[in-house]
């Protein structure tokens, strides 16, 4: 028996919006999120987490109404938090915590910490649901970090091919708190696209 746990980067925001709690999904993004129902509603679904953020848990939804299941809201999930205020240079950012995993500014937060946080919310739900598949709407770098946790050599390099995916999915499967694998999906493509990283 395992445990098997979808992880989903939310669709399209809309970046006009710098409220990173409220940030809402563009129309595009609500419409791809159906996409998500597509791909995981015969996947025999038992729970469904989310970050408390609002463009996560507006991906995942149309899945929770689909299934009728509840979507339980959970801080561990959450985005990273970059600073208190908006910051311009993007990328050089991203790379220099890519490349040290305790950088951050003044009122934010490391990748070390995200990860921390992350793999600490997905073990409690593994106690929690043993033997069942979960969904979990989540985010890029946050679920980076998870994937780099259970795969290392998922780096900044990695992360760059998918950051500008909205939606992609991430499949865990584990046999207690030990994983067995870590499968990119990307279920924009056609066929959908998996990759195996562990």
């Amino acid at each position: 028996m395992s445990t098997t746990v979808y992880f989903v980067r939310h669709a399209e925001p809309n970046y006009q919006n710098h409220d990173d709690a409220q940030r809402e999904l563009t129309e595009k993004g609500l419409q791809v999120s159906i996409k998500v129902t597509e791909y995981l509603k015969d996947k025999g679904v038992h729970q469904i987490y989310s970050s408390p953020f609002k463009r996560a848990v507006d991906t995942i939804k149309h899945l929770s109404e689909t299934l009728n299941l509840q979507i339980h809201q959970k801080e561990d999930f959450r985005e990273r938090k970059i600073d208190n205020v908006w910051i311009e240079d993007f990328d050089s950012f991203v790379k220099q915590q890519w490349q040290n995993f305790a950088y951050k500014l003044k009122d934010g937060e490391s990748l070390g910490e995200v990860q921390e946080r992350q793999v600490r919310g997905l073990n409690e739900l593994l106690v929690l649901h043993p033997n069942e598949t979960i969904v979990v709407g989540s985010h890029g770098t946050a679920l980076s970090t998870l994937i780099n946790y259970y795969s290392p050599n998922f780096g900044l390099q990695e992360f760059q091919k998918i950051k500008s995916i909205f939606p992609f999915l991430v499949k865990f499967t584990f046999t207690q708190q030990t994983c067995l694998s870590v499968t990119l999906i990307n279920i924009l493509e056609d066929p959908v696209y998996e990759k195996s990283l562990v």
